[in-house]
């Protein structure tokens, strides 16, 4: 059974892929694939350390209150260290577009602060 708070992650996670999904569109469309790429890289630098930590306090529900803050600390060090990777991986790819990649990145972020107004 999927709780309240299980949906709203679940839900937070869909819509950062629909936007990084939407962005992309719209700069293949307009701007090329070279940047539209480079939008994709901003979204994935974003969405795969959010799942991560997502992951991380998922599997710490039902716990005792130490192992579930114990599991955010682990979630947002391994979150931190994530997007650092990601970041140095991208930066060392070939034809990287800097403005797309920070919209990607961005934008996928902006999901977040979304979700809160919208509550």
């Amino acid at each position: 059974m999927i709780s309240r708070n299980d949906s709203t992650v679940s839900k937070i996670l869909s819509y950062q892929v629909l936007i990084i999904l939407m962005i992309t569109a719209g700069f293949g469309l307009f701007s090329g694939w070279d940047q539209a790429l480079s939008v994709i890289y901003g979204g994935v630098a974003a969405f795969i350390p959010n799942l991560f930590f997502a992951l991380m306090v998922y599997k710490s529900s039902r716990q005792s209150a130490r192992k579930i803050v114990n599991s955010f600390y682990a979630g947002e060090s391994g979150k931190f260290f994530l997007t650092v990777t990601l970041f140095i991986i991208i930066f060392n790819l070939p034809n990287i577009k800097i403005l797309p990649l920070l919209v990607g990145y961005i934008t996928a972020l902006s999901v977040f602060w979304f979700a809160l107004l919208m509550r």
